[in-house]
């Protein structure tokens, strides 16, 4: 019997597990899960044409509400039919709400109870994303599955900040209900909560009670570990109505995948696939592969012997390999493929199990075996040469459990970008949120000669993550249209950090590149192919030497280590400098801390403050801002402090710069409260 559209039916549940087999029914057709949607967030899944998606077995895509919002917008879709017209795509589509793109997009932000308010990436305008904007987008759009408006933080913010986005998202689900109206399309909701127990249960129970007709594990995979996401993902699954579909968000490999079915979601989505078949990896039967290697040079033999999809009988190894060195998008495209293949082939073996009561044996099974690398060609250390020293100076290589490494300070212990990978956060929270990208094009008409270099001050190089991440955006950016320059400074009094990261260059692999090198060979670097983008080193204390620096930023990465460890970096006086140092200019300023008393200081020397986007761990960033940048004529919203924020700093214990002396408190503090950003 055939299920009716947005009816779910539990076929089989696996024994001693909490693995199900069901199926979903849709406006385009019926949906056996447990399944994977690829990504194709702006109507297509990136490299990949409609029929290979419905070759490789592709039952659900999954479109983005934010970004088709912005392009081509809800009218074109709506005129043209919709987007499974618009892309020519006759099975389900299923379309996130916009939540966490508003949770990690770039630029700033302000949520408030109405929704999400943000400047458009497309045309710069400013776009309030709410629940009802949202459901009459996905309506639009004609998703057979729509996702209820959501509030997304990082699994690892504070009780207070995971306890107001639960309630949020609470009230959004209600709001999004009712925008939804007569539509025949499926409505999920989605469960936040963090990595709080409690707050899971209490969010689950509050939308368990309103008709959905599925729900959402949301909030994971944005922080957390792997065995706290397992945990908090099985928690939440058994607190959802059995009857719905369970939907997991944004997760993940082949194992995280198999790891959730067990504990009883149905539905996945994730960029992976297509994302590492870029990078040259590629899921097989023989472990996990990358194609990059040398050893696959000569490999006359499949990627995958057990894998029956197109890319795997026709192209060898080596082909792959060839492709991918040379950057051909033919090999993204056939890794793309096949990884598409193993994810479905995956979850209809899964399916099969569970119905055929043999789960257990083959979760053993292929929980070993999608764990490993590739078991043909297994990375070996050379007994040759001697590994270098993990340390230099007062420093030392600090490798993380998730597999990235990052430099941390001996003596104070802090590690920079403990729980995110460098380039990760480099590009989060100062190329993308400084909107670099953006500010580099040419205006009609402009010629390279007249065009004044945009100038980004690296203020605290480390392993120079934040250089690095710029120099890629410009190189990226370089191949689609013409640029002004770049120039990037670099500020820094011990370059201890890159040497020990240069050293160990296999787990800095963004360092393998002409300029870190050539930055500490000779103090400067110049592109030989890319014409305007130079990076200079400017040695020494920075508060010293700030009034000396060549060129004027419209940029500061602002990036020290903390107060504990470097309190000279974070006073009043170093930030009046380099204030004084931008010379009136519109300059931004990105900084990973979000503490009281820099922003105090900030704030004292003249900045305009404002909230920046989450990152490893904290709940907010900062932006401080020129009075000309903050000017909203400048073209950039912000979402500045206000007296909420004011009446928490009077509160505080930690009001003042370290270098505020008590006798100067009084005056301090008229400085604050007499702040024009606070008028």
């Amino acid at each position: 019997m055939s299920l009716p559209p947005n009816g779910f039916r539990r076929v089989a549940t696996a024994r001693g597990s909490s693995a199900r087999a069901g199926i979903l029914g849709t406006l385009h057709g019926e949906v056996l899960t447990p399944v994977f949607m690829p990504v194709g967030t702006q109507a297509t899944v990136k490299a990949q044409l409609p029929q290979t998606l419905l070759d490789s077995g592709s039952q659900v895509l999954l479109a983005n509400t934010y970004h088709l919002l912005l392009r081509p917008g809800p009218e074109v879709l709506r005129r043209l039919g919709g987007i499974h017209r618009f892309m020519s795509w006759p099975r389900a589509v299923l379309t996130d709400s916009g939540g966490f793109q508003v949770f990690s997009l770039p630029g700033a932000c302000s949520v408030s109870e109405e929704g999400a308010t943000f400047r458009s990436y497309v045309d710069h305008r400013t776009v309030l994303l709410s629940p009802e904007s949202s459901i009459s987008t996905q309506i639009a759009i004609g998703a057979d599955v729509m996702m209820a408006f959501d509030h997304c933080v990082a699994s690892t913010v504070d009780l207070a900040t995971a306890r107001a986005a639960a309630d949020l998202t609470a009230r959004w689900a209600m709001r999004s209900l009712k925008a939804r109206g007569e539509s025949p399309q499926a409505l999920f909701g989605i469960v936040q909560g963090a990595l709080f127990p409690d707050l899971r249960r209490e969010c689950a129970a509050r939308l368990a009670e309103m008709p959905f007709d599925g729900y959402a594990i949301g909030g994971l995979a944005v922080g957390e570990g792997r065995a706290e996401r397992e945990d908090m993902c099985a928690l939440t699954a058994e607190l959802l109505p059995p009857d719905k579909p369970r939907y997991l968000m944004g997760v993940g490999t082949p194992l995280d995948i198999l790891e959730a079915v067990h504990r009883g979601v149905d539905m996945f989505d994730c960029i992976i696939p297509t994302q590492v078949a870029q990078r040259g990896g590629a899921f097989t039967s023989r472990g996990y592969l990358q194609l990059r290697r040398g050893i696959h040079a000569l490999a006359d033999r499949p990627l995958d012997p057990d894998c029956d999809c197109p890319t795997c009988p026709r192209h060898s190894r080596a082909y792959l390999h060839h492709l991918i060195k040379v950057q051909e998008p033919l090999g993204w495209q056939l890794l793309g493929q096949h990884n598409l293949h193993f994810y479905h082939r995956l979850l209809r073996d899964v399916r099969e199990s569970i119905l055929a009561d043999t789960f257990a044996d083959l979760y053993r099974e292929r929980r070993d075996a999608l764990g490993v690398a590739d078991l043909d060609n297994p990375v070996t250390r050379s007994r040759v040469r001697k590994a270098p020293p993990t340390t230099r100076g007062a420093y030392a290589v600090h490798l993380a459990p998730e597999g990235f490494a990052s430099i941390r300070h001996v003596a104070s212990g802090e590690t920079m970008h403990a729980r995110t990978p460098p380039m990760d956060e480099a590009r989060s929270l100062y190329v993308e949120q400084s909107a670099l990208r953006e500010r580099l094009p040419l205006r009609t008409g402009e010629d390279p000669a007249d065009a004044e270099a945009l100038v980004v001050w690296d203020v605290g190089l480390g392993a120079a993550a934040n250089a690095m991440a710029a120099i890629r955006c410009y190189e990226d950016a370089a191949a689609g249209e013409p640029l002004r320059g770049l120039r990037i400074v670099s500020f820094e009094t011990d370059l201890d950090p890159l040497r020990l990261a240069l050293r160990h260059h296999r787990h800095f692999p963004y360092l393998r590149h002409s300029g870190p090198a050539t930055l500490l060979a000779t103090g400067e670097w110049t592109s030989r192919t890319h014409a305007g983008l130079e990076w200079r080193l400017h040695e020494g204390d920075f508060a010293d030497t700030v009034a000396q620096a060549p060129f004027a930023p419209d940029l500061v990465f602002y990036d020290f280590f903390s107060v504990a460890t470097n309190p000279e970096a974070w006073t009043l006086s170093a930030f009046e400098r380099l204030h004084a140092a931008c010379a009136g200019r519109a300059v931004e300023l990105f900084t990973y801390t979000s503490s009281t008393a820099v922003r105090a200081a900030l704030l004292g020397a003249g900045f305009w403050v404002a909230r920046g986007r989450p990152t490893d761990g904290r709940p907010e960033s900062t932006i401080a801002l020129t009075a000309s940048a903050a000017d909203p004529a400048a073209g950039r919203r912000h979402d500045l402090l206000g007296p909420e924020w004011l009446q928490r700093w009077r509160r505080s214990h930690a009001r003042f710069p370290s270098d505020v002396a008590a006798g100067e408190h009084a005056a301090f503090a008229e400085r604050i409260l007499g702040h024009p950003q606070f008028r």
